[in-house]
């Protein structure tokens, strides 16, 4: 059978029935919506590397032929008689709420385009949002199996969580290829020896520290660690939060771990910057100020960690113990 028929070159194709109607009707326009958007799903299917985001998608592809078929049938005598059940629709349900346990919430309006798997699901979204428009249209003419509005409807809903997911998943993994290039140490670092005893220095630096905090009246707590992220000295000033014992220390391993300030570490990981999540791939990954890496002549020293005040009173007090070095 050749792929050309002929039959359609005076504008008409035929439904289930063989009731010949025009290719511009209010059905043909609805199923062949649902057709663009069974591609888009194809192309985000062909560009995401998550076995479980693919096997979801085909799953779906399938259901989406079941359902043009419901919209190619132009008499709709049982509903009952539907390709497209209830049961799709729950399935469908559940999947958005296991795939809602595993995203990273965003409470802001999301910019398509993160990576092309998400981009492409958020076409897809958006298509099946014009195609349940289509079935509303065609709706107020003829009769519509009852399930199918209300499957494309759920659709755009699961196609929305799973490419904030996909995208999500592949973010993290980029992040964690770039933490892994910046903690591998450098030759240099490696080779080279500090020109002063670690120790000293540290409780230095922290006495600095602590009459800065002393000065600001703000009872703080203060670590140093080694260039390992390994703590050497820390204090808990009188009065200080207990939670600021743990926040200090990963202050100062967060600062040797990115080689950077915990305050430009914050800047990078908001939303849509390059380490976005990057505090999701270390539970000791602090993204906010008040930690300072330390740099004896070039060679990384350790990193300094301050928690007690706000972040501007944190970084300050940081940066006095720095001074002393």
């Amino acid at each position: 059978m050749k792929v050309y028929t002929k039959t359609g070159d005076a504008g008409q194709t035929s439904l289930l029935s063989k009731e010949r109607v025009y290719k511009d009707s209010a059905r043909v326009q609805a199923y062949g919506t649902v057709d663009e958007a069974n591609a888009a799903m194809g192309l985000a299917k062909s560009l995401t590397e998550k076995d479980w985001a693919k096997e979801i998608i085909h799953k779906i592809q399938g259901e989406l032929i079941f359902l043009n078929a419901d919209l190619a049938t132009a008499e709709v005598t049982n509903h009952s008689n539907s390709r497209i059940s209830n049961t799709h629709i729950e399935s469908l349900e559940k999947l958005i709420d296991s795939l809602e346990e595993r995203r990273i919430p965003q409470p802001y309006f999301v910019t398509p385009g993160s990576t092309a798997a998400g981009a492409a699901l958020d076409l897809a979204r958006t298509i099946t949002r014009r195609a349940e428009r289509c079935v509303v249209a065609l709706k107020r003419e003829e009769q519509v199996f009852a399930p199918v509005p209300l499957y494309l409807n759920r659709l755009s809903d699961l196609l929305f969580v799973l490419a904030r997911c996909v995208e999500q998943e592949e973010l993290l993994v980029n992040i964690t290829k770039k933490v892994q290039g910046i903690l591998e140490p450098s030759a240099f670092n490696n080779n080279a020896k500090l020109s002063i005893p670690v120790l000293t220095k540290s409780r230095q630096l922290l006495d600095a520290a602590r009459n800065k905090a002393l000065e600001m009246g703000i009872a703080m707590v203060i670590a140093i660690v080694d260039n390992n992220g390994t703590l050497v000295v820390q204090e808990r000033m009188d009065n200080s939060l207990l939670a600021s014992v743990a926040l200090a220390l990963d202050k100062a391993y967060t600062a040797v771990a990115l080689r950077m300030p915990t305050a430009q570490a914050a800047a990078l990981a908001a939303p849509g910057q390059e380490l976005y999540g990057i505090n999701t791939t270390n539970s000791r990954l602090v993204v906010f100020g008040g930690g300072l890496p330390i740099y004896d002549q070039g060679i990384l020293f350790g990193g300094i960690g301050v928690s007690g005040g706000s972040v501007a009173q944190d970084i300050l007090v940081a940066n006095a113990g720095l001074a002393a070095f």
